[in-house]
Parts: structure tokens; sequence; C-alpha cells
């Protein structure tokens, strides 16, 4: 399979009714000629930014109903973009929650099974099952995002992009407490891990990467934004230019590891 003379890129974005994941359709449908997005969501009928995004690029966005907490709603997703593209260049795993409280934990004190039962079934569960449904549509992509080597046997159709956070690092956690959030980001790096290595088995080939977007200006960080230094709290757009700086970088050498917002590589 040859990369050669690629088609329209496809990318899907998943949680992409605001914060990164809308960013990413922004940044995709301005800086991708030609390409089409589809955005997926929990409700599209309250999703007033995205489809005001989807009116100012008519033909080009397609916005799904999905729950990623639903497993049957990424299988009819799936069959949908199968039905309509057939094939897909890049899906953005986007959604998250920190906690269904709103705030991490701070001792175990604050620990509950059905917290961390939600946490992990959104922040890992889901972006596994999307891969589960998406891998074939993404196994017959033509290559649209990322670096394509000359010689066609490392080449990729596609990529997988599980947006982490960098107190999942197991390596670098220092400080301990947020135990759903921490848990959820360092299983979620692990399924990023085996993805990359099946995906990346034979031809053809998905890059599989997770990435930490720095802390941003969004819902899920804003309980602790008075701790963050100004210049280290970043606008979505901003964290989405940086993250799709990666993105357009990715080959096979890069598959299976986990990248700062900077590009640097964040260690497991």
């Amino acid at each position: 399979m040859s990369f050669d003379n690629m088609a329209a890129p496809v990318a899907l974005i998943q949680g992409a009714s605001r914060g990164l994941g809308l960013e990413f359709c922004r940044h995709i449908l301005k800086n991708k000629a030609l390409a089409s997005v589809i955005a997926t969501c929990r409700n599209p009928d309250g999703a007033a930014e995205l489809r005001g995004l989807s009116g100012q690029h008519p033909g080009r966005v397609t916005i799904l109903s999905l729950d990623v907490n639903r497993e049957e709603d990424i299988r009819g997703a799936a069959e949908r973009v199968k039905e309509s593209f057939g094939r897909l260049d890049l899906v953005v795993n986007a959604a998250a929650m920190l906690h269904p409280s709103g705030k991490g934990e701070t001792s175990l004190r604050d620990v509950s099974a059905q917290g961390i039962v939600s946490t992990l079934t959104t922040n890992t569960v889901g972006p596994l099952v999307m891969a589960k449904y998406f891998a074939p549509l993404l196994q017959k992509g033509s290559g649209g995002f990322g670096q394509q080597p000359a010689d066609k046997a490392k080449q990729h159709s596609g990529i997988i992009v599980n947006i982490t956070a960098k107190v999942g690092s197991i390596g670098d956690n220092g400080l301990g407490g947020w135990y759903s959030y921490r848990m959820s980001k360092a299983a979620l790096n692990m399924a990023t891990r085996n993805l990359s290595i099946e995906l990346g088995r034979g031809r053809p080939k998905v890059v599989c990467v997770s990435l930490h977007p720095g802390t941003v200006n969004t819902d899920l960080s804003r309980p602790y934004h008075r701790n963050v230094p100004k210049d280290k709290l970043f606008s979505a757009e901003h964290s989405v230019n940086c993250l799709m700086n990666i993105i357009n970088a990715l080959s096979v050498q890069k598959t299976g590891k986990a990248y700062n917002w900077d590009g640097s590589e964040l260690p497991w």
C-alpha cells in the first residue's frame, strides 16, 4: 500500500463540543486544505459552537452523537463513518473528566469506587474502545497526517492520538493525590503502548501516541487555575497549535510514546 497519491484527509475528533476537541476541529479546518472533520460529542443539539463551526465550513464537517462511555454509540458511529467515508487518517480522543465531583482526590478519604470507575470509564476505557472500532478505518487511511518516509514499508495509514496528562506519568509523580485521574491517564498510556505494538505489526501501520497538552484553560482545569503561573496556563488554541505540530511530524519511528506539548518525550 502506497500513500504517494493521498486523498483529502479525514480526521475524527472525539469530544468535540468544547475545549481541546473543538479547537482541534477549528485548527484542522483552517490549516488542512480540503480535510473533512468528523466531530463527535454526547449532545450535538447543545453544541452551539460546534454547529456554528460546521456552518462556516459547508460540506466539511460531520457531527455525530457519541457518548464515549457507551460502546453501542462508538460502534454505531464507526458504522456511519465507514458508510460515509470508508477510511480515516486521524483519530483524536479528547474527551476527559477530572472526577465526577469536579475535583481530584487529595487523600484516601476522598476516594470512592464509583469515582474511580467513572473516571476510568471516560478517560481509559472509552479511548480503547474507540480504537477497537475505528482502527480498521485507520488501516484504510491515506496517511494524510504526519510524515511519510520514502521507504513504503515504514509508512503509516493513520494516527491515533490519546490526550493524556503529565500527572499520569508514574516517573514524574512526586506529589501524589488525584488518584482517579492519575490512574486513568497512566492506564491510558499503557493502552497507547499496547495499541502501538498491535497496530504497528505488518502493513498498513497505525501510529499511536499519547500527548500532554499542558495546563489548558478549560472546564476540567478551572478549579486549579489560581495555582498556575499565567505563562503556564495555555489557551486551547495555543495548546492545539503545539500538539498539531507534533502530530504533523509523527511517523512510525515515533509511535508508542508519550510527548509533552513542547515535543519532548514524557516518561511513563
